[in-house]
Protein backbone atom coordinates (compact mmCIF):
# COMPACT_ATOMS: atom_id res chain seq x y z
CA UNK A 1 0.00 0.00 0.00
CA UNK A 2 2.09 2.49 -1.39
CA UNK A 3 5.28 1.46 0.49
CA UNK A 4 3.47 2.54 3.88
CA UNK A 5 4.54 -0.70 5.23
CA UNK A 6 1.31 -1.09 7.01
CA UNK A 7 1.47 -3.55 10.25
CA UNK A 8 -1.82 -5.34 9.22
CA UNK A 9 -3.70 -6.00 6.02
CA UNK A 10 -7.04 -5.27 7.81
CA UNK A 11 -8.24 -1.81 9.49
CA UNK A 12 -9.70 -2.36 12.79
CA UNK A 13 -11.91 0.31 11.35
CA UNK A 14 -13.18 1.52 8.00
CA UNK A 15 -15.59 3.72 8.29
CA UNK A 16 -12.74 6.78 6.93
CA UNK A 17 -12.33 4.44 3.73
CA UNK A 18 -15.92 4.24 3.52
CA UNK A 19 -16.54 7.93 3.39
CA UNK A 20 -14.09 8.48 0.70
CA UNK A 21 -15.42 5.33 -0.93
CA UNK A 22 -12.27 3.22 -1.08
CA UNK A 23 -11.02 -0.26 -0.03
CA UNK A 24 -8.79 -0.48 2.66
CA UNK A 25 -6.19 -0.99 0.75
CA UNK A 26 -6.54 1.44 -1.73
CA UNK A 27 -3.50 3.49 -2.13
CA UNK A 28 -2.23 7.44 -1.87
CA UNK A 29 -2.91 8.17 -5.95
CA UNK A 30 -6.26 6.50 -5.29
CA UNK A 31 -7.18 7.74 -1.76
CA UNK A 32 -6.54 11.61 -3.35
CA UNK A 33 -8.64 10.90 -6.10
CA UNK A 34 -11.42 10.06 -4.52
CA UNK A 35 -11.13 13.11 -2.13
CA UNK A 36 -10.93 15.62 -5.00
CA UNK A 37 -13.91 14.10 -6.78
CA UNK A 38 -16.17 13.93 -3.56
CA UNK A 39 -14.52 17.22 -2.41
CA UNK A 40 -16.42 19.04 -5.94
CA UNK A 41 -19.43 16.63 -5.84
CA UNK A 42 -20.31 18.00 -2.22
CA UNK A 43 -18.79 21.70 -1.90
CA UNK A 44 -20.86 23.99 -0.44
CA UNK A 45 -20.38 26.58 -2.82
CA UNK A 46 -22.00 23.87 -5.08
CA UNK A 47 -23.95 21.59 -3.17
CA UNK A 48 -25.15 24.31 0.25
CA UNK A 49 -26.92 21.36 1.44
CA UNK A 50 -24.50 18.06 2.31
CA UNK A 51 -21.98 20.94 3.77
CA UNK A 52 -21.50 18.10 6.93
CA UNK A 53 -20.79 15.64 4.62
CA UNK A 54 -18.11 17.96 2.90
CA UNK A 55 -16.63 18.10 6.78
CA UNK A 56 -16.54 14.41 6.91
CA UNK A 57 -15.15 13.88 3.57
CA UNK A 58 -12.20 16.82 4.67
CA UNK A 59 -11.37 15.09 8.32
CA UNK A 60 -11.20 11.24 6.36
CA UNK A 61 -8.93 12.90 3.69
CA UNK A 62 -6.79 14.75 6.53
CA UNK A 63 -5.98 11.22 8.53
CA UNK A 64 -5.65 8.77 5.48
CA UNK A 65 -3.62 10.86 3.18
CA UNK A 66 -1.03 11.09 6.33
CA UNK A 67 1.20 8.01 6.46
CA UNK A 68 1.56 8.10 10.51
CA UNK A 69 -1.94 9.36 11.04
CA UNK A 70 -3.13 6.47 8.42
CA UNK A 71 -0.83 4.00 10.39
CA UNK A 72 -2.18 4.90 13.74
CA UNK A 73 -5.88 4.61 12.22
CA UNK A 74 -5.42 1.09 10.68
CA UNK A 75 -3.68 -0.23 14.25
CA UNK A 76 -6.62 1.28 16.64
CA UNK A 77 -9.23 2.60 14.54
CA UNK A 78 -10.64 6.17 15.62
CA UNK A 79 -9.78 5.95 19.63
CA UNK A 80 -5.98 5.53 18.09
CA UNK A 81 -7.21 9.22 16.23
CA UNK A 82 -8.27 10.30 19.78
CA UNK A 83 -5.23 8.95 21.85
CA UNK A 84 -2.83 10.36 19.33
CA UNK A 85 -2.77 14.04 20.14
CA UNK A 86 0.93 15.21 19.45
CA UNK A 87 2.15 12.41 18.89
CA UNK A 88 1.57 12.07 15.19
CA UNK A 89 1.23 15.43 13.85
CA UNK A 90 -1.09 17.10 16.16
CA UNK A 91 -4.06 15.60 15.46
CA UNK A 92 -7.19 14.13 17.22
CA UNK A 93 -9.07 16.72 19.23
CA UNK A 94 -7.07 19.84 17.59
CA UNK A 95 -7.82 18.33 14.32
CA UNK A 96 -11.18 17.80 14.57
CA UNK A 97 -11.82 20.97 15.84
CA UNK A 98 -10.22 22.70 12.98
CA UNK A 99 -12.40 21.21 10.33
CA UNK A 100 -15.73 20.60 12.20
CA UNK A 101 -15.81 23.90 14.72
CA UNK A 102 -18.35 23.28 17.24
CA UNK A 103 -20.55 21.20 15.08
CA UNK A 104 -22.15 18.97 18.13
CA UNK A 105 -24.20 16.83 15.14
CA UNK A 106 -20.83 15.01 13.07
CA UNK A 107 -21.00 11.72 13.35
CA UNK A 108 -17.47 11.50 14.99
CA UNK A 109 -18.33 14.18 17.92
CA UNK A 110 -19.08 11.17 20.15
CA UNK A 111 -15.48 10.27 19.48
CA UNK A 112 -13.70 13.03 20.26
CA UNK A 113 -15.95 14.15 23.72
CA UNK A 114 -16.32 17.25 21.99
CA UNK A 115 -19.36 18.95 19.95
CA UNK A 116 -20.29 22.43 21.09
CA UNK A 117 -16.88 24.09 22.37
CA UNK A 118 -15.07 20.61 22.17
CA UNK A 119 -11.34 22.08 21.85
CA UNK A 120 -12.10 23.90 25.30
CA UNK A 121 -13.40 20.82 26.93
CA UNK A 122 -10.80 18.55 25.79
CA UNK A 123 -7.98 20.72 26.51
CA UNK A 124 -5.63 19.48 29.36
CA UNK A 125 -5.29 21.29 32.74
CA UNK A 126 -2.85 21.15 35.27
CA UNK A 127 -3.69 20.48 38.90
CA UNK A 128 -4.69 23.58 41.16
CA UNK A 129 -2.37 24.80 43.64
CA UNK A 130 -3.90 25.03 47.07
CA UNK A 131 -2.61 27.51 49.59
CA UNK A 132 -4.13 28.13 53.20
CA UNK A 133 -4.11 31.77 54.61
CA UNK A 134 -4.80 32.28 58.30
CA UNK A 135 -6.32 35.48 59.03
CA UNK A 136 -8.08 36.72 61.95
CA UNK A 137 -11.99 37.07 63.06
CA UNK A 138 -11.05 41.11 63.00
CA UNK A 139 -9.81 40.40 59.17
CA UNK A 140 -12.68 39.30 58.26
CA UNK A 141 -15.01 41.54 59.76
CA UNK A 142 -13.50 44.40 58.22
CA UNK A 143 -11.32 43.56 54.88
CA UNK A 144 -7.68 42.85 54.27
CA UNK A 145 -5.11 43.05 51.62
CA UNK A 146 -2.28 40.76 51.77
CA UNK A 147 0.38 39.85 49.83
CA UNK A 148 1.77 35.84 48.80
CA UNK A 149 5.04 35.26 47.49
CA UNK A 150 5.35 31.92 45.57
CA UNK A 151 7.26 29.55 43.35
CA UNK A 152 5.64 28.35 40.42
CA UNK A 153 6.74 26.33 37.28
CA UNK A 154 6.39 28.01 34.42
CA UNK A 155 7.13 27.60 30.50
CA UNK A 156 10.41 28.26 29.73
CA UNK A 157 10.73 31.77 28.67
CA UNK A 158 14.50 31.43 26.43
CA UNK A 159 13.24 27.89 24.12
CA UNK A 160 9.22 28.82 25.18
CA UNK A 161 8.09 25.22 26.29
CA UNK A 162 10.99 23.05 23.55
CA UNK A 163 13.41 22.00 25.55
CA UNK A 164 15.60 22.49 22.78
CA UNK A 165 18.30 25.65 21.45
CA UNK A 166 17.12 25.19 18.39
CA UNK A 167 13.42 24.61 18.52
CA UNK A 168 13.70 21.17 16.72
CA UNK A 169 11.41 17.94 18.33
CA UNK A 170 12.97 15.02 18.20
CA UNK A 171 10.52 12.07 18.28
CA UNK A 172 11.61 9.15 20.54
CA UNK A 173 12.70 6.34 18.22
CA UNK A 174 11.60 3.62 20.61
CA UNK A 175 7.82 4.43 20.94
CA UNK A 176 7.93 6.54 17.64
CA UNK A 177 6.96 9.52 19.29
CA UNK A 178 3.41 7.89 21.02
CA UNK A 179 5.02 8.10 24.82
CA UNK A 180 3.73 4.59 25.28
CA UNK A 181 4.70 1.42 23.88
CA UNK A 182 2.63 -1.50 23.23
CA UNK A 183 3.75 -4.91 25.13
CA UNK A 184 2.89 -8.74 24.30
CA UNK A 185 2.57 -10.87 27.03
CA UNK A 186 1.90 -14.62 26.52
CA UNK A 187 -0.61 -16.12 28.79
CA UNK A 188 -0.57 -19.51 27.82
CA UNK A 189 0.14 -21.81 24.45
CA UNK A 190 -1.73 -19.81 22.25
CA UNK A 191 -2.75 -17.12 24.17
CA UNK A 192 -1.16 -13.89 24.47
CA UNK A 193 -2.01 -10.36 25.86
CA UNK A 194 -1.49 -6.70 24.27
CA UNK A 195 -1.05 -4.06 26.85
CA UNK A 196 0.37 -0.28 26.66
CA UNK A 197 2.49 0.63 28.98
CA UNK A 198 4.61 4.29 29.65
CA UNK A 199 7.82 4.47 27.54
CA UNK A 200 10.58 3.78 29.79
CA UNK A 201 13.18 5.61 27.14
CA UNK A 202 11.55 9.21 26.86
CA UNK A 203 9.12 8.90 30.26
CA UNK A 204 6.44 8.84 28.51
CA UNK A 205 7.74 12.67 26.76
CA UNK A 206 7.73 11.06 23.48
CA UNK A 207 10.83 12.62 22.35
CA UNK A 208 14.39 12.50 23.63
CA UNK A 209 16.73 15.91 23.28
CA UNK A 210 20.15 15.33 22.72
CA UNK A 211 22.58 16.95 25.42
CA UNK A 212 23.93 19.20 22.49
CA UNK A 213 20.74 20.69 21.94
CA UNK A 214 19.32 21.46 25.32
CA UNK A 215 17.87 24.63 26.15
CA UNK A 216 20.69 26.46 28.32
CA UNK A 217 17.93 27.80 30.77
CA UNK A 218 15.65 24.60 31.52
CA UNK A 219 18.59 22.38 30.40
CA UNK A 220 15.61 20.37 28.91
CA UNK A 221 13.07 20.21 31.15
CA UNK A 222 11.06 23.13 29.00
CA UNK A 223 10.08 24.70 32.10
CA UNK A 224 11.30 27.03 34.75
CA UNK A 225 11.07 27.87 38.48
CA UNK A 226 10.01 31.90 38.75
CA UNK A 227 8.91 33.86 41.58
CA UNK A 228 5.32 35.65 41.87
CA UNK A 229 3.75 37.72 44.24
CA UNK A 230 -0.37 38.18 44.37
CA UNK A 231 -2.16 40.22 46.00
CA UNK A 232 -4.81 38.37 48.18
CA UNK A 233 -7.98 41.04 48.65
CA UNK A 234 -10.28 39.42 52.00
CA UNK A 235 -13.48 40.78 51.43
CA UNK A 236 -15.77 41.39 55.04
CA UNK A 237 -17.90 38.88 55.91
CA UNK A 238 -15.98 35.81 54.70
CA UNK A 239 -16.06 32.62 56.63
CA UNK A 240 -14.30 29.73 57.17
CA UNK A 241 -12.97 27.84 54.13
CA UNK A 242 -14.19 30.49 51.46
CA UNK A 243 -11.91 30.13 48.15
CA UNK A 244 -10.14 32.90 46.54
CA UNK A 245 -8.89 31.90 43.01
CA UNK A 246 -5.97 33.15 40.37
CA UNK A 247 -7.09 31.46 37.61
CA UNK A 248 -4.06 30.23 35.08
CA UNK A 249 -1.58 31.50 37.89
CA UNK A 250 -0.86 27.80 38.93
CA UNK A 251 2.35 25.44 37.48
CA UNK A 252 2.83 25.03 33.85
CA UNK A 253 5.11 22.18 32.37
CA UNK A 254 4.12 21.71 29.36
CA UNK A 255 3.00 23.97 26.35
CA UNK A 256 0.47 22.06 25.12
CA UNK A 257 -1.66 21.71 28.34
CA UNK A 258 -2.59 24.70 29.91
CA UNK A 259 -1.59 26.00 33.49
CA UNK A 260 -3.50 25.71 36.84
CA UNK A 261 -4.92 27.74 39.17
CA UNK A 262 -4.27 29.37 42.68
CA UNK A 263 -6.28 28.79 44.88
CA UNK A 264 -6.36 31.17 48.58
CA UNK A 265 -8.34 28.82 51.38
CA UNK A 266 -9.61 30.83 54.07
CA UNK A 267 -8.62 29.67 57.59
CA UNK A 268 -9.73 31.83 60.51
CA UNK A 269 -8.22 31.44 63.53
CA UNK A 270 -10.62 30.96 66.80
CA UNK A 271 -11.60 34.30 68.70
CA UNK A 272 -10.89 34.98 72.42
CA UNK A 273 -14.60 36.47 72.96
CA UNK A 274 -16.36 36.02 70.24
CA UNK A 275 -17.92 33.05 68.37
CA UNK A 276 -18.97 33.29 64.74
CA UNK A 277 -22.29 31.36 63.66
CA UNK A 278 -23.24 32.06 59.99
CA UNK A 279 -23.71 36.39 60.02
CA UNK A 280 -24.17 36.32 63.88
CA UNK A 281 -21.63 37.16 66.75
CA UNK A 282 -22.15 35.35 69.95
CA UNK A 283 -20.19 36.73 72.77
CA UNK A 284 -20.03 35.24 76.18
CA UNK A 285 -19.88 37.36 79.62
CA UNK A 286 -19.74 36.61 82.98
CA UNK A 287 -21.33 38.90 85.74
CA UNK A 288 -22.16 38.73 89.38
CA UNK A 289 -25.64 37.96 91.18
CA UNK A 290 -25.51 41.49 91.99
CA UNK A 291 -25.33 43.07 88.66
CA UNK A 292 -27.90 40.28 87.57
CA UNK A 293 -30.25 41.69 90.02
CA UNK A 294 -29.14 45.83 90.77
CA UNK A 295 -28.05 46.25 86.49
CA UNK A 296 -24.88 46.89 85.31
CA UNK A 297 -22.91 48.47 82.67
CA UNK A 298 -19.89 46.52 80.86
CA UNK A 299 -17.63 47.65 78.04
CA UNK A 300 -17.51 45.45 75.39
CA UNK A 301 -14.56 45.93 72.39
CA UNK A 302 -15.94 45.37 68.90
CA UNK A 303 -14.12 43.78 66.48
CA UNK A 304 -13.53 47.31 64.94
CA UNK A 305 -12.03 48.94 67.67
CA UNK A 306 -15.24 50.15 68.42
CA UNK A 307 -16.46 49.98 72.51
CA UNK A 308 -20.11 49.28 72.95
CA UNK A 309 -21.54 49.74 76.65
CA UNK A 310 -23.84 47.05 77.76
CA UNK A 311 -26.51 48.08 79.82
CA UNK A 312 -29.38 46.88 82.05
CA UNK A 313 -31.41 48.28 84.64
CA UNK A 314 -32.42 47.63 87.61
CA UNK A 315 -35.24 44.89 88.56
CA UNK A 316 -34.80 43.79 84.72
CA UNK A 317 -32.80 40.51 85.89
CA UNK A 318 -30.46 38.65 84.22
CA UNK A 319 -30.60 34.49 84.35
CA UNK A 320 -27.61 32.15 84.26
CA UNK A 321 -27.66 31.78 80.75
CA UNK A 322 -29.63 34.35 79.71
CA UNK A 323 -28.98 35.79 76.02
CA UNK A 324 -29.56 39.17 75.03
CA UNK A 325 -29.24 40.16 71.31
CA UNK A 326 -28.55 43.60 69.64
CA UNK A 327 -29.32 44.09 66.38
CA UNK A 328 -27.16 44.59 63.90
CA UNK A 329 -24.04 44.23 65.24
CA UNK A 330 -23.19 41.04 63.76
CA UNK A 331 -20.86 40.06 60.83
CA UNK A 332 -21.33 42.09 57.68
CA UNK A 333 -22.95 39.85 54.45
CA UNK A 334 -20.49 38.95 52.14
CA UNK A 335 -22.01 40.14 49.18
CA UNK A 336 -24.79 42.64 50.23
CA UNK A 337 -22.26 44.72 52.88
CA UNK A 338 -25.16 46.64 53.78
CA UNK A 339 -26.83 43.71 55.56
CA UNK A 340 -25.50 42.85 58.93
CA UNK A 341 -25.91 39.93 61.04
CA UNK A 342 -26.94 40.61 64.93
CA UNK A 343 -24.85 40.21 68.05
CA UNK A 344 -25.76 37.86 70.74
CA UNK A 345 -24.27 37.87 74.24
CA UNK A 346 -24.46 35.03 76.41
CA UNK A 347 -24.36 35.49 80.40
CA UNK A 348 -23.24 33.46 83.13
CA UNK A 349 -23.92 34.63 86.55
CA UNK A 350 -21.72 33.80 89.40
CA UNK A 351 -23.44 32.96 92.77
CA UNK A 352 -21.79 34.57 96.05
CA UNK A 353 -20.44 33.38 98.65
CA UNK A 354 -20.98 33.68 102.33
CA UNK A 355 -19.82 37.32 102.38
CA UNK A 356 -22.35 38.41 100.08
CA UNK A 357 -24.09 41.69 100.26
CA UNK A 358 -21.95 43.11 102.88
CA UNK A 359 -21.47 46.53 101.06
CA UNK A 360 -24.16 48.87 100.76
CA UNK A 361 -25.23 46.80 97.67
CA UNK A 362 -27.53 44.93 99.92
CA UNK A 363 -29.89 48.02 100.47
CA UNK A 364 -30.54 47.82 96.86
CA UNK A 365 -31.34 43.90 96.97
CA UNK A 366 -34.05 44.86 99.43
CA UNK A 367 -34.98 47.84 97.50
CA UNK A 368 -35.84 46.11 94.37
CA UNK A 369 -36.74 42.91 95.28
CA UNK A 370 -39.86 44.20 97.61
CA UNK A 371 -43.00 42.32 97.09
CA UNK A 372 -46.25 43.13 98.39
CA UNK A 373 -46.72 39.37 100.00
CA UNK A 374 -46.94 37.86 103.72
CA UNK A 375 -42.69 38.31 105.20
CA UNK A 376 -42.09 35.36 106.18
CA UNK A 377 -38.93 33.56 108.09
CA UNK A 378 -36.17 31.11 107.05
CA UNK A 379 -34.60 28.93 109.15
CA UNK A 380 -31.57 25.61 108.45
CA UNK A 381 -33.81 22.66 107.22
CA UNK A 382 -33.76 19.84 109.90
CA UNK A 383 -34.77 16.44 108.16
CA UNK A 384 -34.84 15.20 111.50
CA UNK A 385 -37.89 17.23 112.94
CA UNK A 386 -39.52 17.27 109.60
CA UNK A 387 -42.50 14.99 108.87
CA UNK A 388 -43.64 15.77 105.58
CA UNK A 389 -47.43 14.71 105.16
CA UNK A 390 -49.58 17.16 108.36
CA UNK A 391 -50.80 19.92 105.95
CA UNK A 392 -48.69 22.65 106.44
CA UNK A 393 -47.32 22.40 109.55
CA UNK A 394 -43.41 21.30 108.70
CA UNK A 395 -41.97 21.00 112.09
CA UNK A 396 -42.88 18.81 115.55
CA UNK A 397 -44.85 20.30 117.74
CA UNK A 398 -42.21 20.75 120.19
CA UNK A 399 -40.60 23.74 117.96
CA UNK A 400 -40.41 27.20 119.71
CA UNK A 401 -42.86 29.60 119.25
CA UNK A 402 -39.92 32.15 117.58
CA UNK A 403 -39.33 29.13 114.99
CA UNK A 404 -42.78 28.70 114.44
CA UNK A 405 -43.51 32.24 114.32
CA UNK A 406 -43.57 34.46 110.70
CA UNK A 407 -41.65 37.17 112.34
CA UNK A 408 -38.65 35.51 114.11
CA UNK A 409 -35.06 36.57 114.10
CA UNK A 410 -34.24 35.69 110.79
CA UNK A 411 -35.85 38.86 109.19
CA UNK A 412 -38.21 39.15 106.24
CA UNK A 413 -38.04 36.60 103.22
CA UNK A 414 -36.53 37.98 100.08
CA UNK A 415 -38.74 36.45 97.17
CA UNK A 416 -38.53 37.16 93.44
CA UNK A 417 -41.15 36.96 90.83
CA UNK A 418 -40.72 34.40 88.75
CA UNK A 419 -40.99 34.24 85.17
Amino acid sequence: MGGMGRAQDTPVDTQLYDLLRVKPDASDDEIKKAYRKLAKEFHPDKNPNHGDLFKEISFAYEILSNPERRRVYDLRGMDGIKEGGASAGGFGGDLFSHIFGDDEDSPFGGFFGMGGGGRRRTRRKFQDTMYPLNVTLEEVYTGKKAKLRLSKKAICSACKGSGTKTGQSYECRTCRGRGIKNVIKQLGPGMIQQTQVRCSDCCGEGSIIPDADKCGTCKGEKSEEIKKILEVHVEPGMQNNDKITFPREGDQTDPEIEPGDVVIVIQVKPHEVFEREGDDLIAKKTISLNEALCGYEIPLKHLDGRTLILKNKPNDIITPDCIRGIIGEGMPHRRHRDIRGNLYIKFSVTFPNEHFLEDESKYKVKEFSYCAHLPVSLMEYDEKRYHGGRGGQAYDEDASDDEMSGHGHHGPQVQCAQS
